[in-house]
């Protein structure tokens, strides 16, 4: 009642007087409340900015990660918990000048036509209690004196109080219709749901409550963090591997771009608060300039001793007073949550510049520690290059040259592997890690290539395959072009007698070297030698005798000029052979049954290079032998 009372005398002081006009300028009441004071719907707008921005604290908590990381976030911590408290103490200041309007206006409308009708009912109902308790009083001191009717006088004390209770009853019904009618205001929102909102934000927010007071769980996380954040921070970057260098780097510019969005944010919400101290402000300015006008409208009426004009000079000055203390309420915590709010912001410049250091050294960390990298992978791939050059100049046989390249191949990856290694990692025992996982994963993942692998070494042995070699693998028969370290290559070969090439490539897994059922057949090496075979038929009542020397002549004077070479190559697989039972590779000739006669099997030994040469002339020669002995009557089978 009092600040509606206040209200009043101010809306009555503020209206013109007779008299008045030209002692002080007026000031209209309301023109200066409705620019500073805010509706509902904007404090709590303006609360849950403030609440939303708070909140960005646990994003800093996150980006924390250095032990000055950890003060700037502690320090932001206690300044967002004093700038919460100061919002709530503006958001209270505007719900009370809020529900002061709102009582002045139910006043001030108690003066409307339908305001008159409720109060002449309201007057005329406490007219009738007082009658009626007028009468009560009558009749009791009626019921005190002797030789009356008691009996009469009491039930006509009943009807009396029965009357008196319906109208006490109507007059509370009057009651609470006008105090749920000065509740809210013309806007819908009530005053005191605006309060109890307010009330509901702040108990969601803790440290709000708790005013400025140091956060228990800052302090927990700063003295947990720290000594990690120290162990990380005092380890120099150079220590560190090109992986954990990227990641720094990265890391660095999310925390950049995470304090630049805080800070845009904080200038966001500063903005709105000096947006509501600039009408703050001018209001105080009015009241400031109104209580000016008193001053010398009270020198005025002083000088003319008019008792009644200074009683009212005085009202208005308790009101001023009120309504300027209720302003600075608002005035004053926004120019508090400024101050704190610049020097947020002051922290964060001082977190970004310090980020931006952190990032510039690491990033040039990660230029130099690449830079190397990629001058160790030169000076290796181009001593590489040296060594197949020096291999390709100065060893000229086909295989020991292929043994020399394999070497280099198998030297260079191991270096590249080796660099990598130490260069993307940041310890020995991360690194030593690092090749278990990686084992076990090819261990698993490659196995096939892993056995072809090995299955090369054993190719390689002293009588294993080697680029040049004819071999034999299953049914394909051909010469090998590439022995790799996971596969060789054939160029096939076929024919009869003398075989060639048929410009078809097949490619084999060198794991084939451990199936059972693959075969590799291939002869040894600096042999060139294969045994051929042809069957005839003899005549009938022939000399079998004289016809098996004779065609053991023919043969051996065809293979007459490859004689020595045989010779040689007999002796060499007789000393790889550990009994000795190559033989002397002469021609042989057996006899033998079959069921049209007696058939003669020549055997003779070959060099592949002139098979079809030599399978043409001994046959020629067999055919010579044959006609000369019984023309006609030998048939070559």
């Amino acid at each position: 009642m009092r600040v509606r009372l206040a209200l009043l005398i101010l809306l009555g002081a503020f209206a013109p007087h007779a008299g008045e006009a030209e002692a002080a300028p007026q000031v209209p009441a309301a023109a200066a409340d409705s620019r500073s004071v805010m509706t509902g719907d904007q404090v709590v707008q303006i609360l849950d900015e403030t609440v939303d921005w708070y909140r960005t604290l646990g994003i800093q908590q996150q980006a924390a990660t250095e032990p000055s990381d950890l003060l700037i976030l502690y320090a932001n911590r206690q300044t967002a918990d004093k700038v919460m408290t100061l919002a709530f103490e503006i958001a209270r200041a505007n719900a009370e000048l809020l529900s002061s309007e709102a009582s002045a206006a139910q006043a001030t409308e108690e003066a409307t036509a339908s305001s008159q009708s409720l109060n002449r009912v309201k007057k005329k109902l406490d007219q009738q209690r007082a009658a009626i308790h007028a009468q009560i009083d009558a009749v009791r001191r009626q019921l005190a004196a002797p030789k009356q009717k008691k009996s009469d006088l009491q039930a006509k004390i009943a009807v009396l109080q029965g009357e008196l209770d319906l109208i006490n009853a109507r007059i509370n019904l009057l009651a609470n219709m006008a105090q749920f009618a000065s509740e809210t205001d013309a806007n819908g929102f009530g005053a005191n749901a605006l309060k109890a909102h307010i009330d509901a934000i702040a108990a969601s927010i803790p440290s709000a409550s708790a005013g400025s007071a140091p956060s228990a769980t800052a302090l927990t996380a700063a003295s947990s963090a720290a000594p990690v954040a120290s162990s990380a921070g005092g380890t120099s970057l150079s220590q560190f591997g090109i992986w954990d260098l990227a990641a720094k780097v990265f890391r660095l510019s999310a925390k950049a771009r995470t304090i630049e969005t805080i800070d845009r944010r904080t200038a966001e919400l500063e903005e709105v608060f000096t947006k509501i101290r600039t009408p703050s402000l001018e209001r105080l300015n009015v009241l400031a300039a109104r209580g000016d006008a008193l001053a010398a409208q009270a020198q005025a009426e002083g000088n003319s001793a008019n008792g009644a004009n200074l009683r009212g000079v005085r009202d208005q000055y308790d009101t001023l007073a009120w309504l300027f203390a209720q302003t600075s309420a608002i005035v004053t915590p926004l120019s508090n949550a400024e101050v704190l709010l610049n020097q947020y912001r002051r922290n964060l410049s001082n977190w970004r510049d310090a980020t931006d250091k952190q990032y510039r050294e690491a990033l040039r960390a990660l230029g130099l520690r690449l830079a190397f990298f990629a001058g160790l992978l030169a000076i290796v791939f181009a001593a590489a290059e040296l060594w197949r050059r020096a291999v390709f100049h100065y060893v000229h046989e086909a295989r020991r040259r292929s043994r020399f390249l394999l070497l280099r191949k198998i030297v260079l990856w191991c270096i590249v592997v080796a660099i990598a290694a130490s260069t993307f990692a940041t310890e020995l025992g991360s690194l030593a890690t690092f090749a278990g996982l990686i084992t076990a994963g090819l261990a698993v993942a490659m196995q096939s290539v892993l056995v072809s692998v090995v299955g090369y070494f054993f190719l390689i042995g002293k009588y294993g395959v080697r680029v040049g070699d004819r071999v034999q693998i299953g049914n394909v028969t051909g010469e090998v072009i590439d022995l790799g370290l996971v596969r060789l290559h054939l160029m096939e070969l076929s024919g009869q007698g003398s075989l060639s090439p048929t410009g078809r490539v097949v490619a084999f897994p060198n794991s084939i070297i451990f199936q059972a059922s693959g075969g590799l057949f291939k002869q040894i090496p600096g042999i060139n030698l294969a045994w051929h075979e042809i069957t005839l038929t003899l005549p009938a009542d022939s000399d079998y005798a004289a016809i098996k020397v004779r065609l053991i002549e023919a043969v051996t004077n065809v293979l007459k000029e490859y004689r020595d070479d045989i010779v040689r190559q007999t002796q060499e697989i007789q000393k790889t052979a550990a009994s000795g039972a190559a033989g002397d590779a002469q021609p042989q000739v057996q006899l033998r049954f079959s069921a049209a006669g007696v058939d003669a099997v020549v055997r003779y030994p070959v060099q592949l290079q002139h098979a079809a040469e030599i399978d043409e002339r001994v046959s020629r020669e067999l055919l010579n032998v044959i006609s000369t002995h019984d023309a006609g009557a030998a048939r070559i089978g």
